[in-house]
């Protein structure tokens, strides 16, 4: 933790978050995992009371989530491979005028 600070109060102080741009697509990519599933099993759970069905609804239910999880986290990725092969062909372009 002490590193972490450390490494935080240097950033700060020379207005560099190199860390932050990957920090931030971990955490998208992460609740594009989480979400969907933690709601299927609540949604799931309650249908599955409901109906007396056990485990029907719930299995249909995570089923559907887990679909939803995989397009997000693949339009999520694309998203972001796309901005890092933008980021480096400017990167190449700059190199080349210099």
């Amino acid at each position: 933790m002490f590193i972490f600070l450390k490494m935080l109060e240097k950033d700060i102080k020379n207005k560099t978050f190199d860390w932050a741009e990957p920090l931030k697509v971990a955490t998208r990519l992460s609740a594009w995992i989480a979400f969907p599933v933690v709601i299927g099993y609540l949604i799931g759970s309650y249908l599955d009371k409901k109906f007396d069905s056990s485990p029907k609804w719930f299995l249909i239910v995570i089923g559907i989530s887990f679909v939803v999880s995989m397009f997000g986290l693949i339009r999520s990725t694309l998203s972001e491979y796309k901005k890092i092969e933008s980021k480096s062909k400017t990167a190449v372009a700059t190199e080349k005028k210099d």
